[in-house]
């Protein structure tokens, strides 16, 4: 299987700060792949680098045989969820045709053609219902089915998620969730979702890239996710807790309290 995206002895440093090095990594088509670690480990750079919008301190980077360009339609982005303006004039079918057509000049050509790619995204994210509603007037969780529909309209190679479960309740990050690995698996599209919690995706992901302190694991769930595996990472005891097909991760050092921790406990989900 060829890789759709591929970094070669990949390094990102600003100053005297090195978020990675020596990143050699492949991601196939169809594979659900996770991003883990703190905040500031350098995850949503990470995707920055596939974007085109960030150079590698050294390395290469390849997506689909080219290298990274920014704008590039073999991508499609789900950026985080951050709600409309209630007064937000745009109509949810709007927001998805921005994605069909969005990067072109002038006046709408072939409108008939655009129409019926939006619908067919629409019924892909389960948003017909809602398509002439104004976005402002959505919830969070339709909200982020638009920006699915949206970041789909390319039929990309790599789908890229940058948090895309912030701020919704469980029912939507489950729904979201899904709507995503049906594209990974019936389009055969890659996905890299960057997330500060694994649990709601733990069904969907084949491997985790964990970031933390400068230093990086790349397997699968059940080979980074440890409590060896972690401990080095953060170069302290970190204990790992499967609960309920759940993790909770135990004694994360203060360096780490950006991790979606539990208040009222002193135990934290994996994020």
């Amino acid at each position: 299987m060829t890789p759709v995206v591929s970094l070669r002895g990949a390094s990102l440093a600003f100053g005297q700060r090195t978020l990675w090095e020596g990143l050699d990594l492949d991601i196939n088509p169809g594979e659900f792949f996770a991003v883990l670690g703190p905040n500031g480990s350098g995850k949503t750079t990470f995707l920055k680098v596939l974007l085109g919008l960030q150079e590698l301190s050294t390395g290469t980077a390849v997506l689909d045989g080219h290298p990274v360009e920014r704008g590039s339609r073999r991508i499609g982005y789900v950026p985080q969820q951050k709600s409309f303006d209630p007064d937000t004039p745009l109509r949810a079918r709007d927001l998805v045709a921005l994605g069909v057509d969005g990067h072109r000049w002038g006046i709408r050509l072939g409108s008939a053609k655009v129409n019926r790619k939006v619908d067919e995204l629409l019924e892909l994210v389960g948003a017909t219902d809602y398509a002439k509603v104004p976005v402002g007037q959505l919830s969070g969780g339709e909200q982020q089915r638009l920006r699915v529909a949206q970041a789909l309209a390319t039929d990309p190679k790599v789908l890229l998620c940058d948090e895309p479960l912030l701020s919704l309740d469980l029912q939507h990050q489950q729904g979201v969730s899904a709507l995503i690995n049906r594209q990974c698996r019936d389009a055969d599209s890659a996905v890299v979702f960057v997330t500060h919690e694994i649990n709601p995706i733990m069904d969907y992901v084949d491997r985790v890239l964990y970031l933390a302190g400068g230093k990086f694991r790349v397997g699968t769930p059940a080979e980074v996710m440890t409590t060896e595996v972690l401990s080095d990472l953060y170069d302290s005891r970190v204990e790992v807790i499967q609960a309920n097909g759940r993790l909770i991760v135990v004694g994360l050092p203060d360096a780490a309290t950006h991790h979606h921790l539990d208040a009222h406990s002193v135990a934290g989900e994996v994020g």
